[in-house]
């Protein structure tokens, strides 16, 4: 079908990378100046993986459609809520 495929679309001032530019491509390291404008680049993003301080472990659990839409209904820190909820209906 092909209203299932996206229209390729080409950008003269972006063109697409040919096996020439990816043999010449350096790592940023190799340029400290060019580095320096990106201070926080090296750094990874969101919690730390495995982080012993949080108590905390990441599952993956399957809810209930509306259960999951009120919890979220209720705003930010609902993941929180999940969890103090879970807490209370220990046996």
């Amino acid at each position: 079908m092909a209203g299932d495929t996206p229209e390729i679309v080409f950008d003269d001032d972006n063109p697409e990378w040919t096996e020439a530019d990816f043999a010449r491509a350096r790592p940023i390291a190799d340029f400290p100046e060019l580095a320096a404008a990106f201070p926080n680049g090296s750094k990874s993003r969101g919690r730390p993986k495995g982080s012993i301080t949080s108590g905390k472990s990441l599952v993956s659990l399957r809810l209930d459609n509306d259960v999951l839409e009120r919890f979220r209904a209720s705003g930010p820190g609902w993941q929180s809520r999940i969890n103090e909820t879970l807490r209370a209906a220990k046996p």
